[in-house]
């Protein structure tokens, strides 16, 4: 990995070197901005506006406009002397239980590792020591020309540092709650906590982003000519009862993982299985798996049985027809 900082984190009186490296990467797909007529590709180009000319990056650089116009020239040299203790140093303020940082907070992930042998030891003893406690580090450090708040925690055998946002740069939830006259009955919550535990866990691991494949697949079908993927169609509408709604779940979910007997299996062409959904319970839809058997062998006595059976009744019903049939005849006769 590249690292993109070097410094030391300052942990009392102990000072250990470290290189910062990123430890997320985006997999993102990037698209450019083209032309539509011809496919040619967008650019922008940069402008000075009181010269009007096309000027290069070596002659751009920041400045600063004042609340009446004036514009203020900061190079990277008054940056580099700004007098920051933390400019090239991660200095740790306190150790928390993780639970005191507010998830909305956590910001870029990094990797922080030794720079150098000397500070094997010493890196060493405060992951262990935040390993021991169960706590995090939080501490203040300057990165790309602003100060910043950052949490340390053990990641494996490594220190791991967040980017935290500071508390201020959190917006406040006003408005975002629904009506407050809005009441949840015990029974909807047990269905909810029936669902939840249902559910169960999952495998972060095994998660994937089923977004960027599908738009992989749009791209190389439109690249060899291929048929264009069709997205499903919406499945239900509106959901009216939400008592229904949750039962549903909590049904389709056991079926779905088996539990209660299991639910029906039907094979599907290319040797894939779905699980039958409908409204009957795991039980009946047991117990009539069970009675199909007797049909079947029911089915097959039939044939052996009952038909020579009828065919015999039927031809001595027409013999005894036939027979009164002759004796009415000679009757008339005489």
């Amino acid at each position: 990995m590249r690292s993109i900082w070097n410094g030391a984190i300052s942990f009392g009186l102990v000072s250990i070197p470290v290189k910062l490296m990123n430890a997320t990467e985006s997999h993102s797909i990037s698209f450019r901005q083209i032309h539509l007529e011809d496919v040619g590709r967008i650019r922008y180009r940069k402008f000075c506006e009181l010269e009007d000319r096309e000027v290069d990056s070596s002659e751009i650089g920041k400045g600063y406009e004042d609340a009446d116009g004036t514009v203020i020239p900061i190079t990277d040299e008054d940056l580099a002397k700004l007098p920051l203790p933390t400019s090239r140093t991660i200095e740790i303020l306190a150790f928390l239980p993780e639970d005191r940082i507010d998830p909305l907070q956590l910001d870029t992930a990094y990797y922080l590792s030794v720079n150098g042998a000397p500070a094997a030891k010493p890196y060493a003893l405060l992951r262990e020591a935040l390993r021991r406690s169960g706590k995090v580090a939080v501490a203040k450090y300057a990165l790309r020309g602003r100060e910043r708040l950052g949490m340390l925690r053990v990641v494996g055998d490594v220190i791991g540092m967040h980017a935290l946002l500071w508390p201020d740069e959190i917006r406040e939830a006003d408005g975002v709650a629904p009506d407050a006259s809005v009441t949840v009955r015990d029974k909807e919550l047990d269905l909810a906590d029936a669902l939840m535990d249902t559910l169960g866990d999952v495998d972060l691991d095994d998660l994937h982003d089923e977004y960027r494949e599908a738009l992989e697949e749009l791209i190389a079908a439109k690249a060899e000519g291929r048929e264009l993927p069709q997205a499903p169609e919406p499945e239900g509408g509106k959901v009216l009862d939400l008592m229904a709604a949750l039962e549903k779940s909590v049904r389709a979910a056991k079926e779905s993982r088996g539990a209660g007997g299991g639910a029906e299996v039907t094979r599907l062409p290319g040797g894939k299985a779905r699980k039958e959904s409908g409204g009957g319970t795991a039980a009946a839809k047991k117990t009539a798996a069970a009675k199909t058997p007797a049909k079947k062998t029911a089915a097959e006595k039939t044939p052996a049985t009952k038909t020579p059976a009828k065919k015999t009744a039927a031809k001595k019903a027409g013999t005894g027809k036939t027979a009164a049939k002759k004796t009415a005849a000679r009757k008339r006769t005489a």
